[in-house]
């Protein structure tokens, strides 16, 4: 089969299209012949070898997380037959190899693709939407009536939980330059914010929960939005010693995050799609072959919910 294969790290150029051997499941295992697969953030923080340090191992490695596409075998699983259409998050933080024409995964690591869903949709959809998923609702427990930041809400993991949240009755701000606040409209965010015309803390307040998608100093300032014993999940990097004696210092609560793969989670986003009450936006969608041109797009920062590759 042909594969992406991460070279070495560095610039996008050393993503290379190569001929590799065809995974074979083992028992509990599928399969699946890759339709699309979805491209993230640390993807290309791990080809640059900036995040999360040797999450992979050395190079060369095959990346990819997010993979939509059709069981061809599975031994011993009783979860899909042959011909059964799948979405999944499979193999994080270990190598999953979407980034290929075939990838092979724990059965339980997949779902079935609402038939609405197109593959470039599903493929879009696993890491993100868990990501949201997760932290919205499995650990800040949302309900009616709560107040929810969400930043970088034109993004990938921002879209999917602004519509997550609205699904749970809350009320959504979000934040983007003022150009994407349409959009973020359309996602179910009630009040978007741009966030380049100053402090974000002077502008938004009283919030229940904050999902931090952008990590760094913007955590500190994001803590201030928070009520009192509001809570701050931040998806990017470790709660350092300074973040937490920061919060604690404002009466509120923080915790890091990371995804897990997870059949669960992934039917739970299957329905609200089905229900429509979810709407995956894909950007771009580039061939396998252009993995490089993939990622270099996704550095500028400017896409709109997610991209995707195909084979």
């Amino acid at each position: 089969m042909k594969a992406v294969v991460t070279t070495a790290t560095g610039a996008p150029d050393v993503l290379r299209l190569t001929a590799t051997e065809r995974p074979a499941p083992l028992p509990t295992e599928v399969l699946v012949k890759v339709a699309a697969a979805g491209v993230n953030p640390v993807d290309w923080k791990i080809r640059a070898g900036v995040f999360p340090p040797g999450a992979l191992g050395t190079p060369p490695f095959v990346q990819g997380w997010d993979v939509a596409g059709v069981v061809e075998s599975g031994p011993r699983v009783t979860r899909f037959q042959p011909g059964d259409e799948v979405f999944g998050l499979i193999g994080f933080p270990r190598p999953g190899g979407a980034y290929a024409e075939y990838v092979t995964a724990p059965a339980r690591q997949f779902a079935r693709k609402p038939g609405g869903l197109s593959f470039e949709e599903a493929a879009a959809l696993p890491l993100a939407g868990l990501t949201a998923w997760q932290t919205l609702v499995e650990t800040a427990h949302i309900k009616a009536g709560d107040r929810v930041l969400v930043t970088a809400a034109a993004g990938g993991v921002g879209h999917l939980a602004a519509q997550i949240a609205r699904a749970h009755d809350a009320e959504v701000t979000g934040t983007a330059r003022a150009a994407k606040h349409g959009f973020l409209r359309e996602t179910g965010v009630e009040y978007p914010v741009d966030y380049t015309t100053g402090p974000l803390h002077h502008r938004v307040t009283g919030q229940d929960v904050v999902l931090d998608l952008l990590g760094g100093d913007h955590s500190f300032e994001l803590a201030r939005t928070l009520r009192p014993g509001g809570l701050l999940i931040t998806v990017i990097g470790h709660v350092s010693p300074e973040l937490a004696t920061h919060a604690a210092s404002l009466g509120v609560r923080v915790t890091g995050f990371l995804v897990e793969p997870d059949h669960a989670g992934l039917e739970e986003l299957a329905r609200l799609v089905t229900a429509g009450r979810l709407k995956v936006h894909v950007d771009q969608v580039f061939p396998l072959a252009d993995a490089a041109k993939a990622h270099e797009y996704g550095e500028t920062g400017r896409t709109t919910g997610k991209i995707v590759l195909v084979p």
